[in-house]
């Protein structure tokens, strides 16, 4: 089975410039002018443009998009190798660092909100990696 991440935003070129500039994924095919593929990552990711206050399930629902920050139970990891620096060109590029830094077993973590009010967080992988967790280490 494959898999796609879907994130719908409001300004389609600025998260293309934030995604390829600041995670370091890379443009792949404009499917549309609304819609555009980004690689790089273990599964591909379509930027979809949908303007705020539109229903994205329809009109006959409630719900409206909107791109303030917003909680979700799911979110976006990207495994990185300088994490500082990540983290700091994602805040020239609009992200807001939601709390510290944080040191983990398995290495260190940011969790960020991209400019579309979508949480996101940033791993550096140190020693074993999520291995550092299990509790019958070998």
């Amino acid at each position: 089975m494959d898999l796609r991440i879907c994130i719908d935003v409001d300004d389609l070129e600025r998260a293309i410039v934030f995604y390829t500039r600041g995670i370091g994924l890379v443009a792949g095919r404009r499917l549309r002018s609304d819609w555009a593929e980004l690689l790089g990552a273990s599964a591909p990711i379509d930027l979809l443009a949908e303007p705020a206050g539109t229903a994205p399930l329809g009109e006959g629902h409630a719900e409206r998009r909107h791109y303030l920050r917003h909680w979700t139970p799911v979110h976006l990891d990207f495994i990185v190798t300088d994490l500082d620096a990540r983290v700091q060109v994602l805040q020239d590029l609009g992200a807001r660092l939601e709390r510290p830094i944080q040191q983990r077993s398995w290495g260190r973590m940011a969790n960020l909100a991209d400019p579309f009010g979508h949480g996101l967080d940033l791993l550096e992988f140190q020693g074993r990696g999520y291995d550092e967790m299990m509790e019958d280490k070998p």
